[in-house]
């Protein structure tokens, strides 16, 4: 459960979906301008890797049908493991799933009236206890990456999640509109401003815009 790289392994890439992912991801943290570790790209890339082409946003039932188990209920778990080993895999899943859905369903979350920053905060709590519970410098160093930058990494997938879907009615403008308004997000008023719809300027760090 969880992606496990090899402390200091190579950072290779299968010719595909890997490169196609790496080339979306690294387009992404260069228009936003965002500074990650080469590690904590490459995670990225695998998460969207692991997510897309797998069923491991759902958990299997005993009758063999797959469900969606609640983030809390899964963090709830993690807290409740017992030795530090098995609570930084747990942990680590809730933030890897937190990530994937606030960054790539970012707008049908706005859609479905869910809160982002619900995703964006306990995907980030996830990871830094994640990090607290790895015995590895590696593993330490990416989680706490993870947990600080948690946002910029939902931006970033958000950003790849609009280059492989199509877009956009008047809904789907609302609805970016709605998440730049609660966010800040750089992806969403760039997106709108190539619609004629002008927002604010936002700094190039993608801090979100502090309401009045």
């Amino acid at each position: 459960m969880g992606i496990q790289e090899k402390p200091g392994s190579n950072l290779t890439l299968d010719a595909t979906p890997d490169s196609f992912f790496f080339e979306l991801v690294r387009s992404a943290i260069d228009r936003q301008r965002v500074k990650l570790q080469p590690e904590t790209e490459f995670y990225v890339v695998k998460l969207l890797k692991r997510f897309i082409f797998s069923d491991a946003l759902y958990s299997r039932s005993s009758d063999g049908t797959l469900k969606e188990q609640p983030l809390a209920f899964l963090y709830k778990e993690a807290l409740e493991a017992g030795a530090p080993p098995e609570q930084k895999i747990l942990f680590q899943n809730v933030g890897d799933i937190s990530l994937f859905k606030a960054g790539f369903f970012s707008e049908s979350l706005s859609r479905a009236n869910l809160d982002i920053s619900y995703y964006i905060g306990l995907g980030g709590s996830a990871y830094l206890n994640a990090a607290q519970r790895s015995d590895e410098k590696y593993f330490r160093s990416l989680f706490s990456e993870l947990a600080d930058q948690f946002e910029r990494c939902v931006n970033i997938l958000s950003e790849v999640s609009e280059a492989t879907t199509s877009t956009k009615t008047e809904q789907d403008l609302l609805r970016l509109y709605e998440i730049w308004n609660n966010t800040g997000s750089e992806r969403a008023a760039r997106t709108l401003s190539k619609t004629g719809i002008l927002v604010e300027n936002l700094p190039n760090s993608g801090t979100p815009k502090k309401k009045q």
